[in-house]
């Protein structure tokens, strides 16, 4: 069942999946969404952070309200403080006329701050001010403002051991962790992969001007499912819709899928210095044949366009050595 929580973000990846472990993670959004409480969205790069979010925002009784979001990643301390609580003429160079934050603007509504781990310790505790109080001052100016917006938080780090090397504040992490959302990676995820697959595949072929979308051959569909998908699923979309417009219009079952872009027998490699009169050290035995074993499994998945059966075979290994091997070097 596909699931859009904003009409107007229909053109980015849905909420969608039948996996159980899935829907537990959307039953829980939905759930929480009731509820007026700061929360948190934890989970890989792209498992779908962001959508979760505004599917707590939609859901919510402030549906009606603003949905403002934040990269705190993207931005430096100096322009996120701005970014997020606003700022009055001439506060800094360049500040010609008051600009309104995003809290400003989210209120009555929900603010997403994406990767809110890397926001800095002085930050951290303005955005515990206003979710404590509802209070806070634009930079360079003295008027205390009040606001009313939901929180919601969203990474990918562990917080709780950020808190403990002290990156992290712990009082904010008590106020953000009401309640925690992790979404499920895609490898967890497995009866959702060739849904997901077919979704993205049709939007494709409609996008390209396709008369309609062939799907993968048996061979390709036991590919996806065998990748381990690090990147999730924007990853297998990009992977998808790669496949579809390189096939071309088509009647028949796509047989060719490519997991790496950057794969080439003409790919460059790193420049080559000529060897000096005293040659350096060569290292650490054991770590440079590591090194290579796993250099070596990567090839040779990329090669099998991420078939783990089809890796084990070129290297003239058994599928569970093989995997193992995966494991041991936390591929």
């Amino acid at each position: 069942m596909e699931i859009v929580t904003n009409p107007d973000t229909a053109g980015t990846t849905p909420l969608l999946g039948s996996d159980p472990a899935f829907l537990e993670a959307l039953e829980h959004v939905s759930r929480l969404a009731q509820l007026d409480r700061p929360a948190l969205v934890i989970g890989e790069r792209g498992t779908g952070k962001e959508l979760a979010a505004e599917r707590l925002h939609y859901l919510s009784p402030r549906w009606h309200g603003p949905f403002a979001k934040v990269n705190c990643a993207a931005l430096t301390e100096t322009l996120l403080e701005s970014e997020l609580f606003g700022h009055e003429a001439g506060a800094f160079t360049g500040a010609r006329q008051r600009r309104r934050g995003r809290f400003e603007r989210a209120d009555g509504g929900t603010l997403f701050l994406d990767e809110i781990a890397t926001a800095s310790p002085r930050l951290q505790e303005q955005i515990l001010r206003v979710i404590e109080y509802g209070e806070f001052e634009r930079v360079g100016g003295e008027q205390t403002l009040k606001v009313d917006v939901r929180v919601v938080g969203a990474t990918n780090a562990d917080l709780p051991a950020c808190v403990e090397a002290g990156k992290f504040r712990a009082d904010l992490l008590d106020r953000l962790s009401f309640d925690v959302v992790t979404l499920p990676p895609l490898r967890a995820r497995p009866v959702d992969i060739l849904e997901l697959g077919e979704a993205f595949g049709i939007r494709m072929a409609k996008t390209l001007g396709h008369p309609l979308f062939p799907g993968f051959t048996t061979a390709c569909q036991q590919a996806l499912l065998d990748y381990h998908w690090p990147g999730n699923v924007r990853e297998l979309r990009n992977v998808i819709e790669r496949a579809v417009y390189r096939a071309g219009p088509t009647e028949l079952p796509i047989d060719a899928i490519q997991v790496d872009p950057f794969e080439s027998p003409w790919r460059p490699g790193p420049e080559r210095k000529s060897a000096a009169p005293h040659a350096a050290p060569l290292g650490d035995f054991t770590a440079n044949v590591a090194a290579f074993e796993a250099d070596l499994l990567r090839r040779a998945l990329a090669a099998g366009n991420g078939s783990q059966t089809q890796a084990a075979q070129q290297l003239g290994l058994g599928y569970h050595q093989f995997r193992r091997l995966l494991k041991k070097y936390k591929l």
